[in-house]
């Protein structure tokens, strides 16, 4: 159930992804673009890059700077989503041993035994406030804001015909340098994330898949975007190791007697 539940929010986000960069993105976006995804995603983001440019003196720095700036606000907003998603990571670290237990307990597979099984593992999480697809919710949020970036980027011409330090905003980098920083980064966030938890197959799976994508999505994507992605984990590494030991999850004590069905 869970892998097919994983597998659909892959499919999303792909399917998301492929769609709105086939649409539009040859048309420049201003307000007076129409659409929701044009008027709500695309361009505030494109208006809040440009005006944090206009603050910043040197030509060549304020894009680049604009972005960065653009990104740790992107990321500040979303701090609260990221912590309840942390305390549900650790509260499913605590009910481990309850969940180990619930499997003793009905060990039997036949699909009566594991139905109740199942029944038992989702009131655990509900009376533990957890959401067992939380590890999920990071990236189904970020993946929109990605595409909008996207959408910024090469739909202003203020940005995409800009340069940062070796790169061009608007193309890929010709060292790759920052798609590696990318993937690297995406490596240690979850690695870090993943301390102290009990050994996931799908979660270690995940620890290498995540890195080569972010990977090969930024090799070809414009360096603004790899820009976005390495801040962006930047942030969410010094946020793990400053705020991740610090939440504290509820966990309900629940008893786990009753013989195997």
């Amino acid at each position: 159930m869970k892998n097919r539940k994983f597998l659909w929010i892959v499919l999303l986000v792909v399917s998301l992804f492929l769609l709105s960069g086939c649409t539009e993105i040859n048309e420049p976006i201003t307000a007076e673009s129409e659409g929701i995804w044009n008027s709500y995603f695309v361009y505030p983001l494109s208006w809040l890059i440009v005006k944090f440019a206009e603050l910043i003196q040197s030509p060549a720095w304020n894009y680049g700077v604009s972005i960065i700036l653009v990104t740790i606000l992107i990321r500040i907003i979303l701090l609260p989503l990221m912590i309840k998603q942390m305390k549900s990571t650790k509260a499913m670290q605590e009910i481990q041993p309850q969940i180990q237990a619930l499997k003793e307990k009905y060990s039997s597979k036949d699909q009566k035994t594991q139905q109740k099984l199942n029944q038992e593992t989702m009131l655990l999480f509900q009376k533990n406030n957890i959401n067992p697809m939380a590890g999920c919710l990071p990236i189904l949020i970020q993946m929109p804001i990605l595409i909008a970036f996207y959408h910024a980027i090469m739909r202003t011409s203020e940005i995409s015909q800009h340069t940062f330090l070796w790169f061009d905003l608007g193309a890929r980098d010709p060292y790759f340098i920052l798609p590696v920083l990318a993937a690297l980064g995406t490596f240690v966030q979850q690695k870090i994330v993943m301390r102290g938890q009990p050994d996931n197959p799908q979660m270690k799976i995940m620890l290498y898949v995540m890195p080569i994508m972010i990977l090969v999505f930024a090799v070809s994507l414009p360096s603004a975007l790899s820009l976005y992605w390495v801040v962006g984990n930047i942030f969410s590494i010094v946020q793990s190791i400053f705020i991740h030991p610090s939440v504290k999850p509820e966990v309900v004590p629940t008893s786990s007697g009753g013989g195997k069905k």
